[in-house]
């Protein structure tokens, strides 16, 4: 009875065995920028556009110049011309049609550049809706893109014919006489040319941040 006392039962026995470390997982690697980034980049190059489209209104509505030409007096009772008049031409937008257009695209773009950014912002700080504003963002930008595109070609198309003139017609260079006038179109459709360019970066990034949301 004894014996059978001091057998060991094999279970209690056995050693505990000690359990073994844990791995350490590996960092996950560095991912594309999500969501809230890239509605931060949007925010910023809306402003930016903002900026550029108000500077290109600014330049072209105060890009005014004014000089004098003088004009060939009436006949007088002999047939000779009499003496020569002094006029004031002034140099403005509102002298072409489509400058005034380029101005109203520019007007439009500068708005709507605020209107957004101001959505842009409230997507930022409510991320479950950036879906919907996404979506607007990208089908509002194509529009706007293509205003004012066809708002600066139109312009731009003006402004090389006073620059070069046209002998087919008989048209002279205008920008040989007023041009103070001319430089200041020249650099509004310049920075304009940048705006293109900020809503074809802000078009991809909508596009982006919408593939970003689907799930994988």
């Amino acid at each position: 009875m004894s014996t059978q006392e001091k057998v060991a039962d094999p279970e209690v026995a056995k050693p505990a065995e000690a359990p073994p470390p844990k791995a350490e997982a590996p960092p996950p690697p560095a991912g594309p920028p999500n969501v809230a980034s890239l509605l931060t980049a949007d925010v910023a190059l809306r402003g930016l556009l903002f900026a550029l489209t108000l500077i290109a209104l600014l330049v072209m509505v105060f890009s005014k110049q004014t000089k004098e030409v003088l004009l060939p007096g009436p006949p007088s009772e002999v047939l000779l011309p009499g003496p020569p008049s002094v006029a004031f031409v002034e140099a403005k937008f509102e002298n072409s049609p489509a400058f005034i257009y380029f101005v109203a695209a520019l007007s439009v773009a500068c708005l709507y550049s605020i209107v957004t950014a101001l959505a842009s912002i409230s997507a930022v700080l409510k991320p479950a809706s950036s879906a919907s504003f996404l979506l607007f963002f990208v089908v509002w930008d194509v529009v706007m893109l293509g205003l004012v595109a066809s708002a600066t070609g139109t312009a731009g198309g003006v402004a090389y014919i006073w620059l070069e003139g046209n002998s087919h017609v008989q048209w002279g260079k205008f920008c040989d006489a007023f041009g103070k006038f001319c430089q200041h179109l020249a650099a509004s459709i310049a920075i304009s040319l940048l705006a293109d360019f900020v809503l074809i970066l802000l078009i991809i990034l909508s596009i982006f941040s919408l593939h970003k949301k689907i799930p994988q």
